[in-house]
């Protein structure tokens, strides 16, 4: 399935084991009897109650007298450990353990059969006790109430040494939220007790509120009071140095005055009384490092043929309401809608009817988010228990008691990405796999052989241009914050095509009012984020509009001849050369193919202006960032775009075989030719929209199989709309290899006339033919006489200085021959020296003698 689910802790494999063998050495020192087999009938009783912020993991079970057992499990040695036993029949609601082991809170519900009531403190139903563990001591009754308790010890960030005082956290069923302080001191060696327990102060943080979430990675504490019938998510950080503040408030469109009362992640509470208070009402909090938060909240479902639930994106500014159709129809709902926390995405799904993986980085456009829906393999084979998502990935399944690391699995979003059709769910797998990071290269090894198999099966969108875009993103995304907002995430602006079974409404909600001034870690991302949607108008991400203009310009200023200083020019080939140095040196293969060998220098051009313009557009707005750490980046960013071009054409060749002989002009093209350059043709589409550069080589290699695989008037048509650019190392090699045939001379002439007039030139000396002659002729005549004024000559020509007695062309080529000797160093030109007025005559007359057929 779409989830894979890595078990970190199994309650029946980690614990029942060593809970055997205390029983063997109980027994062994006569301890009592009772045997293993009445261990295995108490197993139904053994459950999690709390997963620490360390780690650790609080487990409970009756033993066979009905005495309640707490013991703990260490993730890190892999170790149990006896914490307490009370010598009671009592039910527990809660329990939590500070950070050195030495207390341990709990809140214990008396055993009300048989009329029997607690002897610590008749009269009450719920009993919430501090006890001294290390070793054990004195127990401390904090409340004896008949509303439910929940307890948790706060954990600081530091916790290299023992803290003089704990805090704990009491939630109330009567909505209220009480901080206890409690100082400990050392007695006789290492024995821990609580110092003056008979005065331990608290503070009221919290009160009237009616949902409640506990944050145990980030120590963070949520909850929803409710001002004049409105939703108000408050949150409180608590902080290493025992202080704690209110962060912000937001307010929520949602109706929970009717909802009862709800906590999550308090432990792992099974009592069958919580879930009729909670009215299955699902609502929870994500976060993840990059500054997002999100409220994901399903109200009851009222309907047997669809489910809604919503996404508040408050670091984006908007909520998204889906009302998705169940898979089952007619079927009956018994279970809520689950939400789990995978750090950039969030999976909703309700087993049996729907599954949705959301995207939280980039929530715009409903085409980057998996919906699923209906009797198929991916809902299927999604878990039935209901799973609690924790901090960051972990997920506690409170029936089975086991704690899960949920992943997004790659193996299986690849062979999904293969087998599907529609559009909108290759765009969001795509972007799914690529998010997970996990070993890049072989990954993008096998979207590319995808990529080069698919590359016509979108019709919604370019699957080379998203790839490209895509993976470049996340190849530079988790070195440095906000470049979310100033790099493109996907080639898709907008999205307008139906996605099967689901609708989508996008509102606008207001952001969060922040209580506090100064930020730092996460919250200092949230309020970028939050100042980005208040303040960034229009979008910040580049676009490559400046370099197709200044590109334009150098292309224009060459052809005419002028060109701007040449430190410019010198700079920007520069960049191109630290791209392409970059490019090779994370290169670990040798390419089969011959890209990035020769100058190139239009592609050049085109590189280093991007590296350019990106370097100033990411150093305009990553303030605080070094400048170095972007220079790198942007190098990075362009490499890989680079990169992928040549992997997706190297895994082309590579898949059908070809060799260096493909390189010459002399040959007719094969369907594995054709094939490459198919993809190519593809590329070169994909990146001129998006005006990407392309590495040098690929015009010359395109070219090269364009002669091969189209006839003629194909060929040219190609060169006459773009699709194939003449480079001069192209049409060198063309006019080198192809002999003087028919069709090739037709071929040759069409190619010169395409020529650029600089280039053109070069070329037309390469090939020994009258037409070359006749075309370098007519350009020195026009050169000799674009400044040529009449002057008065002798009438009579010295015949006997010309090989034909013709008039016109002696008197033609004497006045070349004039000009020539006046205007020698004008018109002297490198590589041109032997072409005179001679040369000239001599083309003349065999351009002459060819149309008169002599």
């Amino acid at each position: 399935m779409a989830l894979r689910l890595v078990a970190d802790f199994d309650l029946r494999k980690d614990v029942l084991p060593w809970l055997r063998a205390q029983r063997v050495v109980s027994e062994a020192a006569g301890a009592g009897g009772g045997g293993t087999d009445v261990l295995e009938n108490d197993y139904e009783s053994l459950r999690v109650l709390n997963v620490e912020r360390n780690g650790n993991i609080i487990y409970t079970y009756k033993g066979d007298k009905g005495n309640v057992f707490f013991g703990l499990y260490d993730r890190q040695t892999r170790q149990n450990e006896h914490l307490y036993t009370f010598e009671k029949d009592l039910q527990v609601v809660s329990c939590s353990i500070n950070s050195e082991r030495t207390l341990l809170a709990a809140s214990l519900v008396q055993n009300t059969k048989e009329g029997r009531r607690n002897e610590l403190q008749p009269g009450s139903k719920c009993l919430t006790l501090l006890v001294e563990i290390h070793p054990v001591n004195n127990v401390k009754v904090l409340k004896a109430v008949d509303s439910y308790i929940w307890v948790q010890f706060l954990y600081p960030y530091v916790e290299s040494h023992a803290l003089p005082e704990n805090h704990l956290l009491l939630i109330s069923e009567e909505k209220y939220i009480e901080q206890y302080h409690i100082q400990v001191t050392q007695e006789d060696g290492n024995r821990v007790v609580i110092k003056n327990s008979g005065r331990l102060s608290k503070d009221r943080i919290a009160e009237d509120f009616v949902w409640a979430q506990w944050d145990m990675s980030e120590q963070r504490l949520y909850y929803i009071d409710l001002k004049k019938s409105r939703s108000i998510l408050k949150c409180i950080q608590f902080y290493a140095d025992e202080s704690f503040n209110l962060m912000f408030e937001a307010p929520l469109d949602i109706s929970l005055s009717d909802s009862g009362f709800k906590l999550v992640n308090f432990g792992c509470d099974c009592h069958p009384d919580q879930k009729k208070l909670s009215k299955h009402l699902t609502l929870c909090v994500f976060t993840n490092n990059t500054g997002s938060l999100c409220v994901c909240y399903s109200p009851k479902c009222a309907s047997l043929e669809q489910i809604t639930y919503s996404v508040f994106h408050i670091h984006k500014g908007h909520s998204k309401t889906f009302t998705a159709a169940l898979g089952s129809a007619g079927s009956h709902v018994t279970k809520g809608v689950t939400f789990l926390n995978l750090d950039y995405y969030v999976a909703v799904y309700l087993p049996g009817h729907f599954f949705h993986l959301l995207n939280i980085q980039h929530p715009d456009l409903i085409c980057h988010s998996l919906f699923q829906t209906g009797n198929n393999e991916m809902i299927a084979m999604l878990p039935h228990s209901p799973l609690q998502s924790l901090s960051g990935c972990l997920v506690l399944d409170c029936c089975s008691g086991k704690l899960y690391r949920a992943l997004l699995n790659q193996s299986y979003l690849l062979r999904f990405l293969w087998n599907t059709c529609l559009d909108c769910e290759k765009m969001a797998v795509l972007h799914c796999v690529l998010s997970c990071g996990q070993g890049p290269r072989v990954l993008e090894a096998q979207i590319i052989q995808w990529v080069s198999e698919n590359v016509s099966a979108c019709h919604s969108f370019d699957l080379i241009q998203e790839f490209l875009i895509a993976s470049s993103y996340w190849s530079v995304y988790p070195e440095t914050s906000n470049v979310d907002k100033l790099l493109p995430y996907s080639s898709v602006l907008t999205w307008n095509t139906e996605i099967p079974g689901i609708t989508l409404v996008t509102e606008d909600i207001e952001l969060p009012l922040m209580k506090v001034h100064r930020f730092k870690g996460y919250w200092e991302k949230l309020n970028s984020n939050l100042e980005y949607v208040k303040y960034a108008k229009p979008h910040l991400q580049y676009n490559n509009s400046v370099v197709r203009r200044e590109w334009h310009n150098l292309i224009s200023e060459e052809k005419t001849g002028k060109r701007r200083s040449m430190a410019y020019v010198r700079n920007i080939l520069d960049n191109a050369i630290k791209v392409i140095s970059n490019l090779e040196a994370r290169n670990l293969e040798p390419r089969l193919m011959p890209l990035l060998q020769e100058e190139d220098n239009h592609q050049r051009l085109l590189v280093g202006l991007m590296v350019s313009e990106l370097q100033d557009h990411l150093l305009r707005h990553l303030q605080g960032v070094e400048k170095k750490k972007i220079e790198q980046m942007v190098l990075d960013y362009i490499s890989k775009l680079m990169d992928l071009i040549c992997r997706i054409l190297e895994t082309t060749w590579r898949k059908h075989n070809l060799h260096s002989w493909v390189l010459h002009f002399n040959r007719h093209g094969s369907a594995a030719e054709f094939a490459v350059f198919h993809i190519m043709t593809r590329i070169l589409e994909a990146t001129n929209s998006l005006f990407l550069p392309l590495p040098p080589g690929f015009h010359t290699l395109h070219t090269i199989l364009g002669v091969h695989c189209l006839p003629l008037h194909n060929l040219l048509h190609y060169i006459d709309s773009g699709l194939l650019l003449l480079t001069e190392t192209a049409v060198t090699r063309l006019m080198k290899d192809l002999d003087n045939t028919e069709k090739s001379e037709k071929l040759k002439f069409s190619i010169i006339a395409r020529l650029p007039p600089l280039i053109g030139q070069k070329i037309c000396r390469l090939w020994d033919h009258p037409m070359s002659s006749n075309i370098i002729s007519r350009n020195h005549v026009t050169r000799l006489l674009q400044n040529y004024k009449k002057q008065p000559r002798n009438s009579m020509i010295d015949k006997s200085s010309f090989r034909v007695e013709f008039l016109p062309l002696n008197y033609f080529i004497e006045i070349l021959t004039d000009t020539e000797s006046s205007n020698q160093a004008l018109y002297a030109f490198e590589g041109h020296d032997n072409v005179d007025a001679e040369f000239v005559e001599e083309a003349a007359l065999k351009h002459t003698t060819m149309l008169l057929g002599l």
